[in-house]
């Protein structure tokens, strides 16, 4: 069977993209790959099983706690569940239940515009049933080791078989940053890893293993180069399903007609079971809420009206971080503080004017490319604020893209 992998950046417009033909059955023993890039329109058709690949930087993966009822659910209350990690809108993000690791469930976050522009893009070529993957769980991984996938200045990392993360930049004697805070972190739990397995993802990226191991404390194998487009078939998690195709089944309708009253009765008796289940999530929604506006009344006995608990504790609490004289993550200092990180990289006199009102930094920038823009997106991403683009934003290098940064 055919499988073809697209590589979807939920930064960018769906307009274009990388893309890989494989045979699955063969994948597994080295076969290659036929790989392209250009518009959607011009995709290959008839795929047997198509892979949308999310890059690692676009897909945060966390842990938290939930009941046993909203591991089913996609939608608001996981959504919420994840509010202080992500810090921003719940509704501005699609969040799945990828499964448990010790006596915490691990959740999946992904822009959720960005997600429903590739899909109406794919819908309107007529590419359906696709799954959706992250790039960084497709990496190889193995129990009791670590994986990194390295391109020679930043990559993503794979600390068990359903977490990952996306590191910040390094060289070719200095580690990342993020990896060494990630290593002491497991050493403080015990869960420390016996090597970490590198994986080069361009030419020449391979760092000095030698040195690398003498910063970290922990031992650098270098495993070769890895390609999303030619990784096995079997690894990764299915982030989401999107609806099936059943071509196969075509015609069985005449010949399944007999137990259409069957089917019916089944129908029924799960639309019941729908109804139930789903007053029981609704409930406990509104049992959340009322929580969230419990707590904020017992916090602020003077508030008139509660309309967003959310959202009137975070601003309840940058007023009294003004009032004691500490910044809050809306404040111009640490705003510019996380941009000038992120666009570290950037040519000089790139940024060409910068301005700040009200919790948001606009950002006038020049001669950047759409590589650079998406990379300073999504640094400005992991470290918790909003960014807008404008579509045009993925054009020539000699434009001029305004960006808007928000403390999320």
């Amino acid at each position: 069977m055919s499988l073809l992998r697209i590589r979807a950046s939920l930064l960018d417009p769906a307009l274009r993209c990388q893309w890989a033909l494989v045979n699955d059955e063969r994948l597994d023993q080295g076969s290659e790959a036929v790989v392209g890039e250009g518009l959607i329109a011009d995709l290959p058709r008839h795929a047997g099983r198509v892979q949308l690949v999310i890059p690692a930087a676009q897909v945060l993966i966390t842990r938290a706690h939930l009941p046993q009822a909203a591991r089913r659910n996609v939608g608001s209350v996981l959504a919420f569940a994840v509010e202080e990690q992500t810090a921003g809108d719940p509704d501005a993000n699609q969040v799945s239940w990828l499964g448990t690791a010790g006596d915490h469930d691990v959740l999946a976050v992904v822009d959720k515009a960005g997600l429903a522009r590739w899909r109406a893009a794919l819908d309107a070529v007529g590419v359906h049933g696709y799954e959706v993957h992250g790039e960084a769980l497709m990496l190889p991984w193995a129990p009791g080791e670590w994986s990194l996938a390295w391109n020679g200045s930043e990559g993503f990392v794979r600390s068990g078989e359903l977490e990952a993360a996306a590191t910040d930049c390094g060289d070719h004697a200095t580690p990342p940053l993020l990896l060494r805070l990630m290593l002491d972190e497991a050493a403080a739990t015990g869960a420390s890893p016996a090597a970490i397995a590198l994986y080069t993802t361009a030419p020449g990226a391979a760092p000095d293993a030698e040195a690398w191991t003498r910063q970290l404390g922990v031992a650098m194998r270098l495993a070769g180069p890895w390609d999303w487009r030619t990784a096995p078939s079997g690894t990764g998690v299915c982030l989401t399903q999107e609806r099936q195709r059943w071509r196969a089944f075509a015609g069985l309708p005449a010949r399944l007609r007999p137990a259409g009253w069957i089917l019916g009765t089944a129908l029924a008796i799960h639309a019941a079971a729908l109804v139930v289940d789903w007053t029981s999530l609704a409930s406990e929604q509104s049992a959340l809420r009322q929580q969230m506006e419990s707590r904020f009344r017992r916090v602020f006995p003077d508030a008139v009206a509660v309309a967003d608990p959310a959202l009137q504790m975070r601003r309840k609490l940058a007023e009294a971080r003004h009032a004691a004289g500490q910044s809050d993550s809306g404040d111009f200092l640490p705003m510019i503080e996380q941009v000038a990180t992120a666009t570290t990289d950037l040519p000089a006199g790139a940024v060409r004017t910068l301005s700040y009102e009200d919790g948001r930094l606009t950002l006038e920038l020049a001669s950047v490319d759409a590589a650079g823009l998406s990379r300073v997106a999504a640094r400005l991403m992991q470290a918790g604020l909003s960014v807008e683009l404008p579509p045009a934003s993925t054009g020539a290098t000699s434009a001029t893209v305004v960006m808007t940064v928000r403390a999320a």
